[in-house]
């Protein structure tokens, strides 16, 4: 390399501290948690591996902005985005990076691309307005209730569709959601005034006392106790738009009450209940990153289910659980043993909720083998792709009986 080069290269007068800049803004704005410390990090990984291969590059800024599995979608969109420009490799070399301006994100194909991180580059893009205008934002309001009052939308809106400030707001939501559980009656008696059943114990200690001339009698009901609450939430792939609220939504149950014990499933089996009780939901999310390694990959639901029968049934189904099976039902092992476990799990516990995002669609029918194999074996099947369905699902747990037996029965007749 010549001296002149040596030179051009030592103190380049081009913009690449400030594109990295503006491309973490953008990563930011996407909603992955990128600090000033990230961005310096970058600019240095930039430096160290250099600017000869575009795939250096990618893997250097990859490194310091990426820190879990579900981030890695959005990076690598918002990086293509952001580099697209095909003589971008050329302007490397040269250290002479373009800055960021109106005229590339003008010619953005926005429909092939992901909402969120198309309005993460809307909101670099300086906005014309005056000094003295203010905008408005509507605010979100929630109540115990799981109502909520800034837009009926956003309740029916699809997660899969949300735009990245959209999934802060319901975030936020699911935060304050109570899930109620309906009470169940229990072996133990407790004293009521007003109940049904004498306590003839009670009305002979009571007569001692008073002489054994008269015998009051005392009366006792049944104590009521929440049932214990299993969930099962597939993290395959084919769920990987869902999983991250699921996860969201398995935080708030197992923060609200007790007895709740959450397992995430790809093609092993994680039980992530201790991570989930951290109230930190950052913190509880960093600590499943770490212990989950089959994230976003392949399906094994049958011998996931068949782990969980072997090691957890008889841990944490006692005592009339309900068992909340979060998937689409999709295998790649042919549902091999889903059958057998599935009726061995509904055995086992009170109730079993079949929760599948694919059901928001009106012709969707169980075709695939996983899918019939599993609707054979469970109480209620619900969908789970919006705050509304969650809202649903709460009112499904607090009634007595389950309210969709009948379409699960109509399915079965279509596929038998």
């Amino acid at each position: 390399m010549s001296e002149t080069a040596t030179a051009g290269t030592s103190k380049p007068t081009g913009h690449l501290a400030e594109n990295i800049l503006f491309f973490s803004r953008t990563l930011r704005a996407a909603g992955l948690p990128v600090g000033p410390g990230k961005t310096l990090e970058a600019v240095k990984a930039a430096e160290a591996v250099g600017l000869e291969r575009r795939d250096d590059f990618y893997w250097a800024l990859h490194a310091v902005f990426v820190n879990r599995r579900d981030q890695q979608e959005i990076f690598d969109q918002t990086f293509h985005m952001f580099w697209r420009n095909p003589r971008i490799l050329e302007r490397m070399m040269g250290m002479m990076l373009p800055e960021v301006t109106d005229s590339n994100a003008s010619h953005m194909e926005k429909d092939t691309l992901n909402r969120r991180v198309a309005e993460a580059f809307a909101k670099d893009q300086p906005e014309q307005q005056g000094e003295g205008e203010e905008t408005e934002e509507e605010q979100l309001e929630i109540d115990a209730a799981l109502t909520f009052s800034s837009s009926e939308l956003l309740q029916e809106m699809d997660f899969e569709q949300m735009s990245a400030e959209e999934i802060e707001e319901a975030k936020k939501a699911i935060q304050n959601m109570r899930l109620p559980l309906q009470e169940v009656p229990t072996r133990r008696f407790r004293p009521n005034p007003r109940g049904r059943r004498a306590d003839m114990r009670a009305s002979l200690r009571s007569a001692l006392r008073g002489g054994g001339d008269i015998i009051p009698l005392r009366w006792k009901e049944r104590e009521k106790r929440r049932p214990p609450l299993v969930i099962l939430c597939d993290i395959s792939g084919s769920m990987a738009r869902y999983s991250r609220m699921v996860l969201h939504f398995m935080h708030r149950l197992t923060n609200d009450r007790d007895r709740v014990h959450s397992f995430v499933f790809g093609t092993r089996l994680t039980n992530v209940t201790r991570p989930l009780r951290n109230r930190d939901i950052d913190l509880a999310l960093d600590k499943i990153s770490h212990e989950v390694l089959d994230w976003s990959g392949g399906t094994r639901i049958g011998a996931c289910l068949h782990s969980f029968n072997r090691d957890w049934s008889r841990r944490v189904l006692g005592q009339g659980a309900v068992v909340l099976l979060i998937s689409d039902g999709l295998d790649r092992e042919g549902a091999e043993g889903v059958a057998e476990e599935m009726e061995r799990l509904h055995k086992s516990c009170r109730r079993l909720i079949w929760l599948n995002p694919l059901l928001r669609y009106d012709g969707y029918a169980p075709k695939s083998m996983g899918a019939q194999a599993m609707i054979r074996h469970v109480d209620e099947l619900r969908t789970v792709h919006n705050l509304k369905s969650l809202k649903d699902l709460a009112g499904a747990l607090s009634a007595e009986t389950p309210g969709r037996r009948k379409e699960i029965g109509e399915w079965l007749e279509k596929i038998a």
